[in-house]
């Protein structure tokens, strides 16, 4: 009984400082499911491919897996909005004695990653994810065979989460097109880090541009065309008076909103600064590069930091830190313009939506940055919901962008306010 005892005590060490995830096949009770937008299939033999559902959404989209004869775990995508391969249903991992020194680490091949992107995600909870990007860094590693990546968990924690029982530890999400194989994937107790991370700290007022596979091909050349736009009126002699600044929403001023942009706004020769995807460090980047030069314009209008929360679910304090920054660069670049600063416009059919909530949260920490002589708070929400709330699909059709008549009723609701500032005699 002694002599056993003793052999069991002397796995403790091990067992406590590492943690085996996957080495050749998950660990017991452990699976790996692989997901695309619309489906999902278990990985129970050495392959599978997602199927697709009757009247799929993204129909040219192929998401498939494998094992290899090494064990490796062979992620293909191709046209995908999203495919992951995912660890769950084991028993909730408790990674807590892991935060303060440990990694989570594996070997990765990317074999082509050319029109793809890459992020890293680890479960903290119920209803709770935290990524990391990795499309830069997955980039220069294609062709490079495999490359061993430690993660710090710190990585994937924020100040109130609960590591205590994980049910999904980690996932590897990729988008686009590409190949990427993935093994011994494991937790160490004490490692050391090999993979830089954001600080969730400062990552919302810490100016990058956008970090999505979907966008770098488009987003800095929409860049240079925007510095071009308002040269173009520059050179004519056209005073810019209108500039709106912020994300899809206010790129949609080119689409849906197009009809409502010439009969409101065209007179002023406004100019729309709105980039898909753009979370507040974005719009940074974008301001301190150029796209507030060579104007002086009457009125800018921000709206910004519904991505904050849609992709990382961020404290609301941290957005809200990187919207300050951004109406400190616009009134240090234009000090002369009045600033109107939007409340998050609703997300989620439904009040209660967990988006629309957290996005409440952020809405009413704005008024305060709102000084009453060059900033002014204003919630057109109001304006675009029903009585009970909730969200009309002729108006946001998606919960979150708007269609036509949604672009119609947001220019309606800021005449009120834009009018008189931007009126002849008013002053510059």
């Amino acid at each position: 009984m002694n002599r056993l005892l003793l052999a069991l005590l002397s796995l403790l060490p091990l067992t406590a400082q590492s943690l085996d995830l996957d080495n050749g096949r998950p660990a017991p009770g452990w699976s790996v499911t692989i997901t695309d937008f619309e489906g999902e299939a278990k990985l129970d033999a050495d392959r599978v491919t997602v199927p697709k559902p009757a009247n799929p959404r993204v129909p040219n989209s192929h998401v498939a897996a494998r094992r290899g004869d090494d064990g490796a775990l062979t992620l293909q995508f191709s046209n995908s909005w999203i495919a992951q391969a995912r660890w769950q249903g084991g028993a909730p991992l408790n990674l807590e004695p892991y935060l303060r020194e440990g990694t989570v680490e594996f070997d990765l091949n990317v074999v082509d990653l050319a029109h793809g992107g890459l992020k890293f995600a680890l479960g903290c909870g119920k209803d709770c994810e935290r990524k990391v990007p990795f499309l830069f860094a997955g980039r220069e590693l294609i062709g490079k065979g495999r490359r061993h990546i430690a993660f710090a968990l710190k990585c994937f924690w924020r100040d109130g989460d609960d590591f205590g029982a994980v049910p999904a530890p980690f996932a590897l999400q990729a988008t686009g097109s590409g190949e990427v194989r993935i093994a011994h994937l494991r937790f160490n107790r004490k490692g050391h880090a090999t993979t830089a991370c954001p600080d969730y700290r400062t990552q919302s007022v810490t100016p990058e541009p956008l970090q999505e596979a979907w966008a770098v091909d488009w987003w800095l050349p929409r860049h240079e065309a925007k510095l071009a736009e308002i040269k173009a009126h520059r050179d004519a002699g056209r005073n810019v008076d209108l500039v709106f600044v912020g994300d899809s929403i206010t790129q949609g001023w080119e689409k849906e909103g197009q009809a409502a942009w010439a009969r409101h706004f065209a007179k002023y020769n406004a100019v729309a600064l709105g980039f898909g995807g753009d979370r507040t460090e974005n719009l940074l980047w974008r301001l301190q590069n150029g796209e507030l030069a060579g104007m002086s314009p009457k009125v800018v209008v921000t709206l910004i930091g519904t991505n904050n929360t849609g992709e990382r679910l961020e404290d609301p304090a941290l957005t809200v830190a990187g919207i300050r920054r951004n109406l400190d660069e616009i009134r240090q670049r234009q000090p002369q313009a009045k600033v109107l600063l939007l409340a998050l416009l609703p997300r989620d059919e439904k009040p209660d939506g967990a988006l629309r909530r957290h996005n409440a949260r952020i809405n009413a920490l704005l008024p305060a940055l709102a000084d009453g002589r060059q900033v002014f708070f204003l919630d057109v929400g109001p304006a675009l919901t029903n009585p009970d709330g909730t969200l009309s699909k002729g108006i946001l059709p998606d919960w979150l962008h708007l269609s036509e008549q949604g672009y119609d009723i947001w220019a309606r609701s800021l005449e009120s306010t834009l009018t008189p500032w931007l009126a002849p005699q008013a002053h510059r």
